[in-house]
């Protein structure tokens, strides 16, 4: 059965909105304010406003759904039975403090380690892409949907910065998009949001998370795209760091063949 039919899905569904409303207005307040920006373990920046947003999120989390898991970036997680929410405040941190306005709050439900259920938050363009298992994705309340781009030649590709890729990952990068129609760089998960309503064909990156990606796959496939690892499995909370999306299958299916070979 899809998570729509599930009895529990317009509760979950109007508390993930509410949470992505309360990111937008904490992200607003903070967005090219002057704010302290602390370095990570991993070296990752971190702000004021990461922080705030999910304490915010896990409040509205735990009122409504007491028993679920909590899976954050900036806190530790909470185990819970059935269902997780996994959190990405402010996914793009650095553009973030750069003033750059496509950073985004990803917002994810899991069932059995397999999002249900995503939102997209461009807090500074007031911008929403919302998927779920069984439903067609929306785009601030209206449908969206993949372009039918089917070649490569043909793609409109992003990225979120080259520098991600390994010397291996970037020679596969290279060998799949080095004939694409384009090519563009930066914009986090707001550019999974483009690929979603049709302005891009391809995005293809590594080094993310599970908290960068899970809220991605409801709103992909919900749009008619597909969304994998590059060897094409599913991904799922135990996926590794590699993602590709693509806006049809066939795209998808020579994205894959090309990204996956030795």
């Amino acid at each position: 059965m899809s998570y729509a039919r599930d009895r529990d899905f317009p509760r979950a569904l109007t508390l993930a909105n509410a949470m992505a409303d309360a990111a937008r207005a904490i992200a607003r307040d903070y967005f090219r304010q002057p704010i302290e920006v602390e370095r990570k373990a991993d070296l990752s920046p971190v702000t004021i406003a990461d922080r705030a947003i999910e304490t915010e999120m896990r409040r509205l989390i735990r009122a409504e759904f007491p028993g679920h898991g909590i899976r954050g970036e900036e806190f530790a997680t909470e185990e819970g039975e059935g269902y997780t929410w996994v959190l990405d405040p402010i996914d793009g941190t650095k553009s973030f403090i750069t003033g750059f306005p496509l950073f985004g709050s990803l917002i994810a439900l899991e069932r059995n380690e397999r999002a249900v259920l995503g939102i997209i938050e461009a807090p500074a363009l007031g911008e929403r892409w919302v998927g779920a298992e069984g439903l067609a994705t929306t785009f601030n309340g209206t449908a969206a949907r993949t372009s039918a781009c089917s070649a490569l030649e043909q793609a409109r590709v992003y990225c979120t910065s080259a520098e991600m890729f390994r010397a291996d990952d970037l020679e596969r990068y290279e060998r799949c998009t080095g004939g694409a129609l384009l090519r563009r760089y930066g914009g986090d998960c707001y550019i999974y949001g483009l690929l979603a309503s049709g302005y891009c064909d391809l995005v293809i990156e590594t080094a993310l998370k599970p908290h960068d990606f899970q809220a991605l796959v409801p709103v992909i496939e919900g749009a008619g795209g597909r969304i994998s690892d590059w060897e094409g499995q599913p991904l799922s909370a135990r996926s590794g760091e590699r993602v590709v999306a693509a806006a049809t299958e066939a795209l998808w299916t020579q994205a894959v063949a090309a990204l996956s070979g030795p």
